[in-house]
């Protein structure tokens, strides 16, 4: 998500959360990149000062109240508020990434099979919502982040629950974003319920796909005016052919007309599964296509071995099985010229199985034997005069100088 710094006006401390730069604003307030103070990222929401009354006041304690009844891993979760401060605040999870509507500005339409996900994860989140006695009624790009871990929906403020016959709205006034309205919600029709949310996120997938809205006009009353007239169809130029029926069914004048959100879900899982995929797979890359912080795995060249590194597998060539060598230090003493004994092989000398591990010396090339100790095995090993009058020495010369 871009974030712009601070300007001299903002506050840069809220209610226990560190303010590091302004992410967005809207009609009520405006809204900065937080950190707590255990450095959890979230999304503060400040009331702006000019709009601070009585009703906003009771409108923004609501939006708080609704918040904490929504759960569920499509939905930024509610972190922390405090409608009664002086400059009234909501903290949310900080979702990592562009929202759908700047995201399609930048890149462009998504191909069908990456509009099925979306349209299955954000149907199965908003049926969840549902199943809470909830309606969002605000539902367009803008509230849709692309994050890491795939798409969230955001902004609950104009939730209500579906069985209320009032809200904070004055008579005739109506609420909402105008592009992705449902004809009832433009008619100022009350209570709205889940075929709200249908049809906005017909507009949303209809926006995925093509870049344009169901209806568009230069003047909000004129665009007011298409959405109610149940004579003006929807544009769906440039829809791909296999998401056209669905879209043309959530997008229906009347409310009973349009499929139910477990209906869309499994509608977009047909389009996925059509061009042969799971939907898990289809998820994967939808958010490996739109959330910038996600990137493959990318394999490490191969190189070749490098010959003063051990091989990692291990060595299965048996030990030897005779007693290692005992190899004693060269005495140290203040003698001008200090006894250094000399091995030399003699032609009776036996090649000796090499003792020290993962070293195997070439077969051409014999180590004198000079043993101090017995074999390990009862075979018989050997020795020449020679080397045993060496090993005498060395252990007379040892004995002498040893400390104990």
């Amino acid at each position: 998500m871009q974030t712009t710094p601070l300007s001299p006006e903002d506050p840069t401390e809220l209610g226990g959360f560190e303010l590091l730069g302004r992410i967005g604003h809207g009609g009520m307030g405006q809204v900065y990149l937080g950190e707590s103070p255990g450095g959890e990222p979230a999304a503060v929401k400040i009331i702006k000062p000019s709009v601070v009354d009585s009703e906003a006041r009771v409108r923004f304690a609501q939006e708080i109240e609704v918040l904490k009844t929504i759960w569920g891993p499509r939905i930024a979760a509610f972190l922390d508020a405090d409608p009664e401060a002086e400059r009234p605040w909501l903290a949310t999870e900080y979702v990592d990434g562009p929202d759908l509507r700047r995201y399609i500005t930048v890149n462009g339409p998504l191909p069908s099979l990456l509009v099925a996900s979306l349209g299955a994860t954000l149907a199965e989140a908003l049926a969840g919502v549902h199943k809470q006695g909830l309606v969002h009624r605000d539902l367009k790009p803008a509230n849709v982040l692309l994050g890491p871990n795939g798409p969230k929906i955001i902004d609950f403020g104009l939730a209500v629950f579906t069985e209320a016959s009032t809200t904070l709205t004055a008579p005739n006034t109506v609420m909402g974003t105008p592009t992705c309205m449902p004809p009832e919600q433009a008619n100022g029709v009350k209570p709205l319920t889940a075929p709200v949310d249908v049809y906005a996120l017909g507009a949303v997938l209809l926006y995925a796909a093509t870049g344009h809205y169901p209806y568009q006009a230069e003047n909000i009353h004129v665009l007011f005016h298409l959405i109610t007239d149940e004579s003006k169809d929807p544009d769906l130029s440039d829809v791909p052919e296999e998401l056209a029926p669905l879209l043309t069914a959530m997008l229906a004048h009347r409310p009973d007309a349009r499929p139910t959100l477990p209906q869309v879900v499994q509608r977009c899982r047909t389009v996925i599964e059509a061009q042969g995929l799971k939907v898990a797979q289809a998820r994967r890359r939808l958010t490996a296509q739109t959330a910038p912080t996600v990137q493959a795995a990318v394999p490490l060249p191969q190189t070749a071995p490098d010959p003063a590194v051990a091989p990692t597998e291990p060595v299965t060539r048996p030990l030897p099985t005779v007693a290692p060598t005992i190899a004693f230090p060269a005495p140290q003493d203040t003698t001008p010229e200090p006894y250094t004994p000399t091995l030399r092989a003699e032609p009776d000398t036996e090649p000796v199985p090499p003792v020290a591990v993962g070293i195997e010396p070439a077969p051409s090339a014999p180590l004198p034997r000079a043993r101090t100790g017995r074999p390990a095995t009862p075979t018989p090993v050997r020795h020449s005069a020679q080397a045993r009058k060496v090993a005498q020495q060395l252990r007379e010369s040892y004995a002498q100088r040893a400390a104990f």
